[in-house]
């Protein structure tokens, strides 16, 4: 009896013992953490305030758990206690925390309470990895880094040179030359064959000469170049003062490919005041900032594309930076105007307001200013002449469905023209007074 109770006892030890090593050595693997989802948690969480290798408004993040625990001595669980509630890891008088507390403007971490450990894990191993084994395009340095590939040529690759032209045209003059010669020597010879005796002054009159003793030629030839030059006399002054196309350097470079396009920021969200004002506004650099207070670097790749524009993105932030006082890890107070050059210029006497095109017509931004998503260098993509309004306002519908602005009016009109739909200019869009007064 006693050796069956101590078998049942010492298998029942043994089963507790199984399930207990089984359950600690659980824990060590999920404790082991996954870089590659850290990666992804550290951007969401951590990004806004801390870069791997960089101080930002926190510290560099590389290798800290290492750090922490050769240097201070702190292991993973002070981490978590300070990730998850760092203002009261401060206030138990915790002597490190304070320290950080104290070296870092008085300005308590984010809580992250909802981070597991596992999440925590995974981030601090993503801080510890090297970079080059997620990603090795990531930097030059990597051992398997593969520059991207350039377009030879340039932006001008694509274009007919304009040296090519010239010599196009060369080579054509020189046929006609040519041609005229051979007409003329054929003529001669079918003279001859019919027995015409040609004079011998008139063999020899150069061409020129003859043309001008021919006086209807002379006067057709006259009345053609005048009225040349009075077209294009008329369309240069017609042009004085349209600025199609002008493309400034501006003193800090800004790519709306890169902003607009590829990373899809809505026109509105930084020209904010387009949708209430008449005029669509110089973005602050605050809102520059909130996103470029975490973003000092661009990728590699991104790199490789500003210098085939011959601008390196990472200088430019730092100008930002410079303009608005920001010195990595907060503002100094230094900060000095930018010299914006405005592209998009109207007449004084001409009235247009940016909030009845954008908010109530509905008119997409790119209507008047391009495809802005594919500029690296904005630049005035539409004529803005009176006849180009003119012509919008005749072509474009009025969008007045679910719009209570032109509920009254559609109805009026829409009897008095006999058509559902209405164009700005049957809605008074062609008066001189809507933009002249």
């Amino acid at each position: 009896m006693k050796q069956v109770i101590y078998r049942n006892l010492t298998s029942r030890i043994f089963s507790l013992g199984f399930i207990l090593l089984l359950t600690f050595s659980t824990s060590l693997t999920a404790q082991e953490g996954n870089p590659a989802n850290g990666k992804s948690l550290f951007n969401t969480n951590c990004a806004a305030c801390h870069k791997l290798d960089k101080d930002m408004t926190g510290p560099a993040l590389r290798n800290v758990e290492a750090r922490l625990a050769d240097e201070q001595g702190l292991d993973r669980a002070w981490i978590s206690a300070w990730i998850r509630n760092s203002s009261g890891l401060i206030k138990s008088g915790d002597a490190y925390a304070n320290k950080v507390f104290a070296e870092w403007n008085n300005v308590a971490m984010t809580a992250f309470p909802q981070l597991s450990d596992q999440d925590i894990s995974d981030i601090l191993a993503y801080t510890a990895v090297d970079p080059c084994e997620l990603n090795p395009q990531s930097s030059p340095d990597c051992p398997g880094y593969v520059p991207p590939p350039t377009e030879e040529g340039g932006s001008g690759s694509g274009g007919i040179s304009s040296n090519l032209i010239l010599g196009a045209l060369a080579v054509l003059f020189a046929l006609l030359a040519m041609a005229l010669i051979l007409v003329k020597r054929t003529l001669n010879r079918f003279a001859e064959a019919k027995g015409i005796e040609i004079p011998a002054d008139e063999q020899r009159k150069p061409l020129w000469k003859a043309f001008i003793e021919n006086q209807f030629l002379v006067l057709v030839t006259a009345i053609f170049f005048l009225l040349a030059s009075a077209y294009f006399v008329y369309g240069y002054f017609m042009q004085v003062g349209v600025d199609q196309g002008y493309e400034p350097v501006q003193p800090i470079h800004y790519s709306h490919r890169i902003h607009a396009g590829d990373n899809g920021i809505d026109c509105k969200y930084c020209h904010s005041s387009a949708r209430v004002s008449k005029t669509s506004g110089i973005p602050s650099l605050n809102v520059c900032m909130n996103c470029h207070k975490s973003i000092s670097e661009v990728a590699p790749a991104t790199l490789a594309e500003g210098q085939e524009y011959g601008v390196d993105y990472n200088a430019e932030i730092q100008k930002l930076y410079e303009a608005v006082g920001w010195d990595g890890t907060g503002y100094t107070g230094e900060s000095k105007p930018v010299k914006w050059i405005r592209i998009h210029n109207l007449p004084d006497f001409a009235y247009f307001n940016h909030s009845q095109h954008v908010s109530v017509a509905g008119v997409e931004c790119q209507t008047c200013h391009g495809p802005v998503e594919e500029m690296e260098i904005m630049s005035q993509h539409a004529p803005l002449t009176m006849g180009w309004c003119i012509n919008c306002h005749r072509e474009t519908d009025v969008k007045v469905k679910d719009n209570g602005y032109y509920t009254k009016i559609h109805e009026e009109l829409s009897k008095k023209y006999g058509v559902d739909k209405l164009t700005a200019a049957q809605m008074g869009g062609l008066e001189c007074g809507k933009c002249h007064y």
